[in-house]
């Protein structure tokens, strides 16, 4: 299997908007692939501008944010690609498109990396951040999976909130959680708050 890095993706629109969305970016030797799925704003634009920028977010609720429909946050500047990064980010890599895998599904985006930058100094995990990236992800399965698949793998991501999350990190679970429940057609929290000694 190959490494995938979980990031934020910046695109441009041929008139300069900005397209932020989290992507799994797929290792294949010196390059990058990124792979969104059709229909696709990132795919437009990449077709209009091939550049895009990948950042590591120092703020787990940009992730939840984006696949919740919150995805105003802040940018900047890239340094080489006409684009622009997350603002806060422990850093960022900027890349140009060199190949494109068409597909009627899934199209390949093949990035060289032109530049990369470190902002902030990383000094340490959090489970909850974990917690709430696996949660986003099955938040953009529903239609994949069994309701019952979800909320136990979601049941079980709950623990590390009880026990580790902070402010940001149990806001973003927050946002994920009404989502899964109104996609499910419940009312209130999908799942009861987790004993901490689970």
């Amino acid at each position: 299997m190959p490494l995938i890095l979980e990031t934020v993706v910046t695109t441009r629109s041929a008139e300069g908007d900005v397209h932020l969305v989290p992507f799994g970016l797929i290792e294949d030797g010196g390059e990058w692939i990124l792979a969104p799925f059709r229909p696709s704003p990132t795919i437009l634009n990449l077709e209009a501008n091939p550049v895009f920028a990948a950042s590591s977010p120092r703020d787990i609720r940009v992730i939840a944010g984006a696949v919740t429909g919150r995805r105003e946050w802040a940018t900047l500047p890239c340094a080489v690609i006409p684009g622009v990064r997350l603002a806060e980010s422990f850093g960022h890599a900027e890349f140009e498109v060199v190949a494109v895998e068409e597909n009627e599904t899934r199209p390949r985006y093949r990035g060289r990396m032109v530049h990369r930058e470190s902002h902030t100094p990383f000094i340490g995990y959090n489970r909850a951040q974990g917690a709430v990236l696996e949660a986003a992800i099955l938040s953009t399965r529903l239609t994949m999976l069994e309701p019952e698949k979800i909320l136990t793998e979601m049941a079980y991501h709950a623990i590390a909130i009880s026990k580790t999350a902070g402010p940001a990190e149990r806001e973003a679970w927050s946002w994920i959680e009404d989502k899964v429940a109104a996609a499910l057609g419940r009312d209130g929290p999908v799942l009861a708050q987790p004993d901490a000694a689970g």
